[in-house]
């Protein structure tokens, strides 16, 4: 006997995620955890907390100088956390 609608793991696992309201809270996880793989050991030397609220990235930094530069590229770092995790989970950040 053939199943007609047979379906992948990781498609069932994503549609539980989705109607069970847990794929947001996920995201936002996966978006704390890629700061440090995205930005490198340089820049996660003088972070500190990072969390996000309301589809925003809250850095803590510690070095001003270090701040003051990463908000240049604000859109960049944006685009590159958004695409390493492969869903638009945040839409600005706010060093702090």
């Amino acid at each position: 006997m053939r199943r007609q609608k047979a379906l992948q793991i990781g498609e069932l696992i994503n549609q539980f995620m989705r109607e069970e309201g847990l794929e947001t809270p996920y995201n936002e996880y996966r978006i704390e955890k890629a700061w440090g793989e995205v930005m490198g050991q340089g820049i996660m030397r003088y972070t500190g907390r990072v969390f996000v609220k309301n589809q925003t990235l809250y850095v803590e930094l510690r070095s001003s100088v270090i701040r003051q530069e990463l908000m240049l590229g604000r859109p960049q770092i944006v685009a590159r956390l958004n695409n390493h995790v492969g869903a638009q989970v945040i839409q600005k950040i706010m060093f702090i």
